[in-house]
């Protein structure tokens, strides 16, 4: 009896190890967030998926955010038609590269059941083919980051629930973009962003769109719920680096801008010759450079496929039409004084609404909204260059 007992439960454990054998899991998932660096691109992090295969030694990274350098890059970026692509590294590579750029990564595995892994890894595995690879790349809301959110909520069984991880007043797309830019001390990198980004970056993001950005993948994963579990472990250092992100910069454009409005009136009340040419050449290069700034500002809303650089506000202060009223500044015409009148009048309207307008200005450009406002009206004088009764 006791041996039949012996036998009995010995086959029973053999059968239930066979079968946790045969239903073990040797897949590993990973949602890696790395930190920012020091170059414009990677200022606001970078996300990709870890897999690993416990029975093939794989160990990969799944990136979604690639693309190729090709002689026509630029043209195709600044157009809004470059490619990313999805590319497959292995990880010691990948790692050694924010070794190298000292920018730290953080993993959070995925809690996801056997039958989910093998999924999740087959559609990356399907993604990553060259004929599935390549998307039309959107900074908002098509990015290497989002791409890795969504084909992780597609493969699990159960719907993903984020839970909120924004403050009652939520910000804005620019706002959140400006938190990146100020901690990377790029403040020129944040003129030129608001000079060509219009209106539709001022809108409120929901909780899910905020995910744009790694970091907020980061959190919304980390309080993220598939079924009645955790969908990710809590986050784990994978790499410790230090920070890079500079120092303040001395000059920056508010500063820079603030100078060059005190040195152009100062030269405007000097009588001589030499500060007359100064103040000509000036205008000259000033209105002419606001005219060509405002002919990219409507080159980015018509001539391209961003539709974030759509309904520009900076057009009010960058008239194009400055490019053609720069080669007749120093004419003495009826039509020209009357133009210099109607962009003081302009400017005076836009300095006075500035804080209200749909679109958050930069206020670096109020030094140069204060020198549109004060050589417009010196120029819509007669005889602006040097007369005694007109002096400049």
């Amino acid at each position: 009896m006791k041996k039949l007992l012996f036998s009995f439960f010995f086959s029973c454990f053999l059968l239930s190890f066979s079968f946790c054998q045969s239903t073990s899991c040797s897949l590993r998932i990973t949602l890696l967030t790395c930190a920012p660096g020091t170059e414009l691109y990677s200022t606001f992090g970078h996300t990709a998926i870890r897999v690993q295969d416990d029975s093939t030694g794989t160990d990969e990274i799944y990136n979604y955010g690639t693309f190729e350098f090709a002689p026509d890059f630029y043209s195709k970026f600044i157009r809004g038609k470059l490619l990313y692509s999805l590319s497959v590294e292995n990880f010691r590579d990948f790692l050694y590269t924010y070794q190298i750029e000292s920018r730290s990564v953080v993993e959070q595995e995925l809690r996801l059941s056997c039958t989910e892994k093998q999924r999740l890894y087959s559609a990356l595995q399907v993604n990553a083919l060259e004929e599935n690879r390549h998307y039309r790349y959107d900074f908002l809301f098509d990015n290497c980051t989002t791409r890795a959110r969504d084909i992780i909520a597609k493969n699990s069984d159960t719907t993903v629930v984020f839970k909120n991880i924004l403050p009652a007043d939520a910000p804005t797309f620019r706002d959140l973009i400006h938190s990146y830019l100020h901690k990377g001390k790029e403040y020129w990198s944040k003129l030129g962003i608001d000079i060509l980004l219009g209106v539709k970056l001022d809108k409120k993001v929901s909780n899910l769109q905020s995910m744009f950005l790694p970091d907020y993948l980061l959190k919304g994963f980390d309080s993220a719920y598939a079924g009645n579990s955790a969908l990710v472990t809590p986050p784990v250092p994978v790499l410790e680096m230090p920070s890079l992100l500079g120092e303040t910069a001395l000059f920056t454009p508010a500063i820079v801008f603030t100078i060059l409005l005190v040195l152009i009136i100062c030269l405007s009340l000097i009588r001589r010759r030499w500060a007359r040419m100064a103040v000509i050449i000036f205008d000259f290069v000033f209105f002419f450079a606001l005219g060509l700034t405002g002919l990219l500002i409507l080159f980015m809303w018509f001539g391209t496929d961003h539709i974030v650089c759509r309904n520009n506000y900076n057009l009010l202060w960058a008239l194009p039409t400055h490019l053609v009223a720069a080669f007749v500044v120093h004419k003495n015409k009826d039509w020209i004084r009357n133009y210099f009148i109607l962009v003081f009048w302009l400017s005076i309207l836009l300095t006075i609404a500035w804080f209200f307008l749909p679109q958050q200005m930069n206020n670096a450009l109020l030094p140069v909204l204060a020198l549109v406002i004060y050589r417009s009206w010196f120029l819509s004088k007669r005889n602006v260059y040097g007369t005694e009764r007109n002096p400049l």
